[in-house]
């Protein structure tokens, strides 16, 4: 290792290149900043490598074997079998590979210098990166911390052998026949589907006394009764207490009821929840404040107790969220450019991928009420669609919230086939506060799935055609 370096100067540095990081980079470098990014493992971040995108393809590679197993539209096929080493080799050559080597690309297209290891504050304007036996000092005008979470480990449970994370579930070389998951948020959830659907025989220990706290509880009990229809348990208001390895794979020990039981599996993933990676970054020698859970605490522009040094994504306060990361990304970006700019997360939605899609976006009817808001709550159902009659998967519906008098639209849910896709009208429709006679008035191609959103507008309005 190099000791004594000389310090060399640098404008604009993010630290971390996921969908904070690049984004931020690109975009400050768009407004005429000079910008280094510093690495410590793969382009593009826990998102593009071990989260969102490996997880959508496996989500739908295994709703594409369910659909050719079953039959349906015609298609007939004779032992069917999956091969999950082959999936993870498209997964791994022919979708992360080139998004990585995309995302590198677009950032010296924008002249942002990369730089690989890890970063270590040692002053406010002063940083060091290793990288394995080298080392090299920094000087710096202004930071932006964009090093996202991991997943958090609890007591009995260390991330070895048969006890993985996500990011474990994610790289499976075959389909376990019994898969424990302990968690049933989004991340949870979605595995657990990917895996029932493989044909694993799953089950879900959750703490708390539903799955999916956050989403309205009947949209929730549609992704539960599909677990139902594939012979998932649910185990809910339940602790895990510890995992041993055995000869034949995992024994998983929890408590329910008052009653201690043990389930085994061939690997028990854990995922209850994320953690900053901010405790190795040496924050105390930059002067930038956290909270006791390590979180950055930062003001509406994603400027930390350090004026010129800005956190955004999963080191600050709020859902873990890639697309969060992204927006907060192109506000702190603005601001060090001088714009006059501020965060507002009035439009965020939020998805699971599980069984069916789940989306969401604003306030729910409770959230409104709470707030002293007359609403008005409008539902259209799935099973009245010709497109979703279709795809013969019916199960959902699109529902908005509405200002009482005004008819201006605070939220909206949807569960069903291609839920992640159709929330963005309505996170567009709040975002730019419009009301219910807006997305009537507009019109939505035929047949597309995208008419359910004009037809629960419609419904709000009273008016309705289509039920």
């Amino acid at each position: 290792m190099v000791v004594g370096d000389f310090a060399l100067d640098l404008d604009l540095v993010v630290i971390g290149s996921g969908p904070g990081g690049y984004v931020a980079a690109i975009r400050a470098a768009q407004l005429g900043k000079k910008v280094t990014i510093i690495e410590r493992d793969a382009i593009g971040g826990a998102c593009l490598n071990v989260g969102c995108i490996p997880s959508k393809v496996l989500i739908q590679a295994a709703h594409h074997f369910v659909d050719i197993k079953s039959g349906k539209y015609g298609v007939i096929a004779k032992d069917v079998t999956f091969d999950l080493g082959k999936t993870q080799q498209w997964k791994d050559e022919a979708v992360i590979s080139k998004l990585t080597k995309g995302v590198e690309s677009l950032l010296k297209k924008n002249k942002v210098k990369i730089i690989r290891g890890t970063a270590y504050f040692n002053g406010p304007n002063q940083l060091r990166v290793i990288n394995d036996d080298e080392a090299q000092s920094y000087q710096f005008k202004e930071a932006i911390i964009a090093t996202g979470s991991r997943p958090l480990e609890i007591d009995g449970f260390t991330f070895k052998g048969r006890v993985i994370d996500s990011t474990g579930a994610l790289n499976l070389k075959e389909v376990p026949k019994r898969f424990v998951v302990i968690g049933g948020g989004y991340i949870g959830c979605q595995m657990a589907s990917v895996y029932a659907n493989l044909g694993s025989k799953v089950t879900i220990i959750e703490a708390a006394d539903n799955l999916l706290m956050g989403f309205d509880r009947d949209m929730v009990e549609l992704v539960k009764k599909q677990f139902a229809l594939k012979n998932v348990d649910v185990v809910e208001k339940a602790k895990a207490e510890n995992a041993v390895e055995t000869k034949e794979g995992i024994l998983i020990s929890y408590t329910s009821g008052g009653n201690k039981k043990t389930i085994e599996a061939d690997y028990v993933m854990v995922s209850i929840g994320r953690v900053p990676n901010t405790d190795d970054l040496g924050l105390q020698m930059a002067g930038v404040d956290v909270d006791e859970r390590g979180f950055i605490n930062v003001d509406d522009q994603g400027r930390t107790s350090q004026s010129h040094i800005f956190a955004i994504g999963d080191v600050t306060l709020g859902p873990a969220l890639a697309h969060k990361a992204s927006y907060e990304a192109k506000i702190a970006a603005a601001a060090l450019a001088g714009q006059n700019v501020k965060i507002d997360y009035v439009a965020m939605p939020a998805v699971c991928s599980a069984d069916p899609e789940l989306a969401m976006v604003g306030l729910s009817k409770n959230q409104a009420e709470e707030q002293g808001i007359e609403v008005n709550v409008s539902v259209f159902p799935l099973e009245a669609s010709g497109t979703a009659l279709s795809s013969s998967d019916t199960s959902g519906f699109v529902r908005i919230v509405t200002e009482k008098n005004t008819g201006l639209i605070l939220g909206g849910q949807v569960a069903g086939v291609g839920a992640g896709g159709m929330i963005a009208e309505l996170t567009l429709a709040i975002e730019a506060r419009m009301n219910v006679k807006d997305i009537s008035s507009t019109i939505h191609a035929h047949p597309t799935m995208s008419e359910v959103i004009m037809d629960v507008a419609d419904l709000a309005l009273g008016l309705p055609i289509h039920i």
